[in-house]
């Protein structure tokens, strides 16, 4: 795929695609970006301006072409505590140090490094996220009163227990209403949001006969004003930006993850490539400057990128066109936004937390009983049951330990002897035994990463092959496609060790990274740089012309070729 110009070769007739598809996409962003406010508890106009703002500069300043950017699901439990923690003001502080975080990250070109997150890592918290947003909207599905937010999942799930029988029917139909219009409209009319249709019918159906008995956005957050949101500039000090810092990486790092996870989407159904660093610096950029009109953090969204290209979007103005249209809508609708009931927009975080919660991919990797299972079920039950911090923390060392502990054990090291029955003098372990090893030369095979995790085992493997003392150690290394200054420092007491009695020790296949880092140490010039060989029957060579004769005579070893005639008393004479 070839990365091209974001506008190249834009036509009229591009441009009549892009505002096709950039209301169509404005369209499905108002009510979910109303409904991602509400869930991480700031008004729900906070979500519309954020859509905006963001929308815009994601769209104008990022490196995909067809991203859509704005609130989304993914935020909604780190924001939601920090409202609960440290209130809406400093949610817009943490936000701008996000967007700080992630311009940083794009300038210098860590845009690669969000692909090295494990899958089960971002699974877990993915679909820890989905409950925590499927869970958290039943209180509303229900019409429950007297209902206190709080921060931890359980103390949440004990307040709808002990409301239950506050249940407001009225409530329920109304969600039920949008609920089954939401699922229904996608297979009657594809080309329809089906977000629209339930918030707009469920909405009309609950003023004309519920009125009064159903909660909704203007008797709980007030009206929504039908102006342009106001700039201001949250008051910063340090004793502020310190606690928040935590929070701010962690918004920075969900935000990277998100945005790129969205562009790769689009890249895949559309064959464009997107730039991952400018896409980063976009999404800074435009959380730098979201909160100073009130606007909540902003990544790129996967469903709304994905019906922008679904819906024929040309170029980046698509998303641009989407900024517009929500602003518009916002000055001219936004009374009868008020009238929108709060039971009306439940369904819509449920079905939105059911589609992001990776299910079929989580039930998999469970399926599977490895390790990434348990990386998998402990990020998911951290982040439900603490925080998402703690989780996406707790996942990443857990799966580096893992790791490091799957590649300790692929670390095989073996005496190996040339097999006479090859022709072409391979070696293998099986034929070395008691009666059959050389007492003066030892070829071991390593194989795997020789690095931090693994060096104990590879010294103590060494060790246990050579209790015969060997003149010459022939070490192949062919199949070490890595070593760290660790693993080098265990293989040069390896090598000392073999030095110190005596012996020598030649290496055979060395490849290009571990053999790099033999020559920054220097451990090179204390093997020898002429004990270096490609191939080991080269190192055999050389280790055989080496050898003590008088010890081979009478030897019954016949471990090589050789063997037999050095044995002879009259060649060793000869020799």
């Amino acid at each position: 795929m070839k990365r091209s110009g974001r506008f190249d070769g834009y036509s009229a007739k591009d441009f009549r695609r892009d505002l096709i598809s950039g209301s169509i996409v404005g369209v499905i962003a108002i009510p979910l970006g109303m409904a991602f406010a509400i869930a991480a508890g700031v008004k729900p106009q906070y979500g519309i301006y954020t859509t905006v703002i963001a929308g815009f500069l994601i769209s104008l300043l990022g490196g995909s072409k067809f991203q859509i950017g704005g609130p989304t699901g993914a935020f909604v439990p780190i924001l939601f505590a920090i409202v609960m923690q440290y209130g809406y003001e400093n949610l817009l502080i943490a936000g701008g140090l996000a967007g700080i975080i992630l311009v940083l990250m794009g300038v210098f070109k860590l845009g690669a490094l969000i692909q090295f997150i494990p899958r089960p890592v971002t699974i877990g918290f993915t679909a820890g996220i989905a409950v925590i947003i499927f869970t958290g909207q039943i209180a509303n599905f229900l019409g429950l009163s007297g209902i206190r937010k709080h921060e931890d999942f359980i103390s949440n799930m004990k307040e709808i227990g002990l409301h239950l029988s506050t249940v407001n029917l009225y409530s329920v139909l109304t969600a039920v209403v949008c609920l089954a219009l939401l699922l229904a409209t996608p297979k009657l009319l594809p080309r329809v949001p089906g977000s629209l249709v339930g918030l707009l019918v469920s909405s009309v159906l609950s003023v004309l006969l519920f009125e009064g008995r159903v909660d909704t956005i203007g008797s709980t957050y007030g009206a929504i004003p039908g102006t342009l949101p106001q700039f201001h500039i949250p008051d910063v000090t340090l004793e502020k930006v310190i606690p928040l810092l935590g929070p701010a990486c962690i918004i920075a790092a969900l935000g990277g993850i998100e945005s790129l996870l969205s562009a790769v989407v689009a890249d895949g159904m559309t064959g464009s490539r997107h730039h991952s660093n400018r896409e980063l610096i976009g999404q800074g950029i435009a959380n730098i400057v979201t909160p100073l009109f009130g606007g909540i953090p902003a990544t790129g969204a996967i469903a709304r990128t994905a019906a922008n290209i679904k819906n024929g979007a040309a170029s980046p103005v698509s998303g641009m066109v989407h900024s517009v249209f929500v602003l518009l809508v916002l000055i001219v609708l936004a009374p009868l936004a008020s009238a929108i009931p709060l039971a009306s927009m439940a369904p819509i975080l449920m079905v939105v937390a059911w589609n992001m919660s990776e299910r079929r991919e989580f039930v998999h990797i469970v399926k599977t009983r490895t390790a990434d299972s348990v990386v998998l079920i402990i990020t998911f039950l951290l982040t439900v049951l603490t925080d998402l911090t703690t989780a996406v923390i707790a996942g990443l060392i857990l799966a580096v330990v893992l790791f490091v502990r799957r590649m300790s054990g692929m670390l095989k090291v073996a005496k190996v002897l040339p097999d006479p029955a090859s022709h072409r003098g391979k070696v293998a372990s099986h034929i070395v035994n008691e009666s059959h090893d050389c007492p003066q030369i030892a070829i071991i095979t390593v194989e795997g990463a020789l690095f931090f995790g693994a060096g104990t085992l590879f010294e103590k493997s060494i060790s246990g092959t050579l209790d015969e003392r060997p003149k010459t150690v022939i070490l192949r290394l062919g199949k070490v496609l890595f070593m760290d200054t660790t693993g080098e420092s265990y293989l040069a007491g390896v090598v000392r060790d073999i030095v110190r009695q005596g012996g020598i020790v030649l290496i055979s296949g060395l490849q290009s990274q571990p053999r790099d880092v033999l020559k920054r140490t220097g451990l090179d010039e204390l093997i020898g740089k002429e004990h270096f060989f490609a191939h080991t029957g080269e190192a055999i060579d050389f280790a055989l012309s080496r050898l003590e004769h008088p010890k081979c005579v009478g030897c019954r070893h016949f471990a090589f070729r050789e063997c037999a005639a050095l044995s002879q008393p009259n060649t060793a004479n000869e020799c």
